[in-house]
């Protein structure tokens, strides 16, 4: 067991209650890191343990992007962009709704539980509804546990 696994277990081998599950999200620059970003300056709380990583667009948001989050530790893994119709390059949405549907096919053949991953459509002015799906995702991904799949050793 990894020095990083023990700290998600305690002495009699149950989860840690105080383990918080590691999520990143890969957030297009126009619609949901501006949403993020409102939402840090309207001072909105939501989970330390989100960390995102800025893309020009979702479609630009690689899966493979996502199975390396997961093998370097994420617990769970979020690819936010522009609601349907208001992709700044026009059908980059389009092709993350199509390539991610897959793609969580691909998760369940692999055993990572599915709802381990989400794509989701947040505006630059929707920073309430970053916060609920920040804080919702976070909330699954720690009832479902560490992700021990596809995982290195550290």
């Amino acid at each position: 067991m990894s020095a990083v696994d023990e700290k998600k277990v305690n002495a009699a081998g149950q989860p840690d209650p105080n383990w918080e599950p590691n999520i990143v999200g890969f957030a297009c620059n126009w619609c949901t890191y501006a949403g993020a970003d409102l939402a840090g300056l309207s001072r909105m709380q939501y989970p330390p343990n989100v960390k995102l990583v800025r893309v020009p667009c979702s479609g630009r948001a690689n899966p493979q992007f996502v199975l390396r989050a997961f093998q370097k530790g994420a617990d769970g893994v979020l690819v936010a962009g522009c609601h349907p119709g208001d992709c700044h390059y026009a059908t980059g949405n389009y092709f993350t709704r199509r390539r991610f549907l897959l793609f969580q096919r691909l998760l369940e053949f692999s055993g990572i539980d599915p709802r381990r991953f989400q794509a989701r459509w947040i505006s630059g002015a929707e920073a309430p509804k970053f916060r609920d799906v920040v804080t919702q995702m976070a909330e699954e991904v720690k009832a479902l546990g560490p992700n021990r799949k596809l995982r290195e050793e550290v």
